[in-house]
């Protein structure tokens, strides 16, 4: 990555987290919506490719993960629904929400670093690697990268549903329930938990990883983002 690309993105970064900060805290309290949570955690996906960027050869991922960052900036505008976020000022609310978002980023960084990997075996296969997809690291490097973020993704995920069971009432002033939510939240842990567990022990890799990655993604953006945009979006307006 040329260091005007590099700053270009932390411009980008910049202007989003004073954005995103304005929208979200006011002094009312924490405001939210699925738009911001959208936002936000593909703000944290952008920073979390930004810093490994310089780690690892990640420009590949440039095509797929900026646009869908600029994307998800303006939908707090596009829909501006927001709800008061209760207890937001708990430390141990704090510390569930980062977590939370943060194995959203890495989940979501990982499902397309999954996607962008299958294109390249495809192309592989087909004998049809243009110059760009050339100079990319071996997929075996790309394979562990994925599986690094993955594992972390699936570490900071562990917390966030563990201390949502344990310390719901704590988190949320009312114990836990047993709904939509919930469950594709479990699912998702359980998918993510078979995955690296199949890693290990029988060696998954290549189109098996990409395919357990993305079922379990999906199901982790219907735990939050979907039902939000339910009830925020479709339900608002009947």
């Amino acid at each position: 990555m040329l260091p005007w690309e590099r700053a270009a993105i932390a411009a980008a970064l910049t202007i989003h987290a004073w954005g995103l900060y304005d929208g979200l805290f006011a002094e009312i309290g924490m405001r939210f919506s699925f738009s911001f949570a959208l936002s936000l955690m593909m703000w944290l996906a952008v920073l979390i490719y930004w810093l490994e960027s310089f780690m690892a050869r990640m420009e590949g991922l440039q095509p797929m993960v900026l646009p869908l960052a600029a994307c998800c900036t303006i939908l707090p505008v596009l829909f501006p629904y927001v709800h008061l976020v209760a207890h937001a000022s708990a430390t141990g609310f704090k510390l569930h929400f980062l977590a939370a978002m943060l194995a959203y980023s890495l989940l979501t960084l990982s499902a397309l670093h999954a996607i962008f990997m299958g294109f390249t075996e495809n192309a592989l296969h087909k004998r049809s690697l243009k110059r760009s997809l050339a100079s990319l690291p071996p997929l075996m490097a790309m394979e562990s990268l994925l599986f690094r973020m993955l594992t972390v993704g699936f570490v900071l995920l562990t917390l966030t549903v563990g201390s949502g069971v344990l310390f719901s009432e704590e988190l949320f002033g009312k114990p836990l329930t047993v709904d939509h939510k919930t469950l594709f939240a479990f699912a998702s842990w359980g998918i993510f938990a078979t995955l690296l567990v199949g890693r290990h022990a029988w060696g998954w890799r290549g189109k098996r990883a990409l395919r357990w990655t993305l079922a379990g993604f999906s199901l982790l953006i219907l735990a939050y983002v979907g039902s939000r945009f339910v009830g925020e979006v479709i339900l608002g307006h009947l």
